[in-house]
């Protein structure tokens, strides 16, 4: 992914050190503001004015956080020292959060490939990589301000606030996009396998495939608000409600046809190892008639899916 990112160069100074002239210029404007003269007045007003500006200098950074410094409207980099600092108090300093964060996407509606409405919901986990396209080249501070006014004035909001306003923008941003890619990706697979064709890459089986094409499809609708996604998965799958039951039955009938398929298969070859025992170890001669009923009775019996009732036969083979 391209970065616009910049890493700020600007003058900037240890905070405590700032502190400590903030303290010095204190005593200095009390002096010259009970001299009673022009220039003194003057003076005294001077360093009253930078002792109020130097207030807005100050600013600290967390580990996994970062500030954009803009200056009049003009980017000046991205600040991501850790610790307390003062800097130029006319720069605005943006602060962002670069840790990562979890977004659980509620089930939506899509067709599968083949037309069938199935429910579909992703978690994913994603994190800011590139602040300047993220407060720059989408309209993240814009939607922060509209969430600011409908919570109160956007003068009284404190730094805390606004920044959980410009992540909820971005998540907001990250959610929509998201749903867009789950359905370009959910719309390029079926559901499960048909008979057709049974090796096909399907939403059911395709685990870990599937995974990776949604994970980089957000990605590349991503890259441009400067955002990564470190790891997307499908956490539910299910047919929509309408076509629920029916897929139900066919799933039920297609296991029923693959249990009788073992059932059977299973049954011919009991049958097949009675015939060769009896044939074998010479218990009894059977000719081809009483062979095939010899299989036909054992056959039921095997494949039947209640227990058979035993006729008793007393009398001699032949009746």
């Amino acid at each position: 992914m391209e970065t616009k990112e910049l890493n700020f160069n600007g003058f900037k100074m240890n905070g405590f050190f700032g502190l400590f002239i903030h303290l010095i210029v204190l005593p200095a404007l009390i002096y010259f503001g009970f001299i009673t003269c022009v220039p003194t007045a003057i003076v005294a007003g001077i360093l009253c004015i930078v002792w109020c500006i130097m207030f807005a200098g100050y600013m600290q950074l967390e580990p996994n956080e970062a500030r954009a410094m803009v200056f009049f409207g003009k980017y000046k980099g991205t600040f991501k020292e850790t610790g307390f600092f003062w800097v130029n108090p006319f720069l605005d300093k943006k602060k962002l959060s670069l840790r990562a964060r979890n977004l659980d996407v509620e089930p939506i509606k899509v067709n599968d490939k083949i037309g069938n409405p199935v429910l579909i919901g992703l978690v994913l986990v994603w994190k800011l990589k590139d602040t300047y396209k993220a407060m720059f080249e989408i309209d993240s501070q814009t939607m922060a301000s509209s969430a600011h006014t409908v919570t109160g004035n956007a003068n009284q909001i404190s730094i805390g606030n606004a920044v959980a306003s410009r992540m909820n923008a971005f998540e907001n941003f990250v959610k929509i996009q998201s749903d867009a890619a789950l359905r370009q990706v959910a719309g390029q697979y079926a559901y499960d396998d048909n008979e057709a064709d049974t090796e096909e890459l399907t939403l059911r089986s395709g685990g870990e495939e599937i995974n990776e094409q949604l994970e980089q499809k957000l990605n590349e609708r991503l890259a441009m608000a400067g955002m990564e996604v470190v790891e997307a998965r499908l956490n539910y799958l299910a047919y929509a409600p309408e076509i629920a039951a029916v897929m139900l039955r066919r799933q039920q009938a297609s296991a029923i046809i693959t249990a009788r398929e073992k059932i059977v298969e299973g049954a011919v070859s009991m049958v097949k190892m009675a015939l060769h025992k009896l044939s074998e170890e010479e218990i009894v001669e059977l000719d081809e008639e009483k062979k095939a009923a010899m299989v036909s009775n054992l056959l039921v019996v095997l494949c039947a899916d209640e227990a058979a009732q035993p006729i008793i036969n007393a009398g001699t083979l032949n009746h």
